[in-house]
């Protein structure tokens, strides 16, 4: 079983994830990346994406140009899990390549 994390636990680990926010009366986290232009974006995007689909985990996300925004929720559990942080920091790490 999924556990979703409590408003304390998900606190201390977004103070972890500069950037991040919850969103959704706190059921999902999220955080826009801006990039030089749409080809990094893209490429960020396609990172990001072999590595959720390895994960099993996918992002909602939408891009603009240069810009992506990015918001992680485990809708099985309905809620914010260690699932997302995890997505989140390989996100961060990409983001920041």
């Amino acid at each position: 079983m999924i556990t979703i994390l409590a408003t304390a636990e998900l606190e201390k680990s977004l103070s972890e994830l500069p950037g991040w926010t919850p969103v959704r009366s706190g059921k999902a986290i999220e955080k826009t990346f801006e990039f030089g232009d749409f080809s990094e974006a893209f490429g960020f995007m396609t990172r990001t994406a072999l590595a959720a689909e390895k994960a099993d985990h996918h992002p909602e996300w939408s891009n603009v140009y240069n810009r992506v925004t990015v918001t992680l929720s485990t809708h099985e559990a309905g809620g914010v899990t260690a699932r997302d942080l995890d997505l989140a920091a390989v996100v961060e790490r990409f983001a920041s390549a």
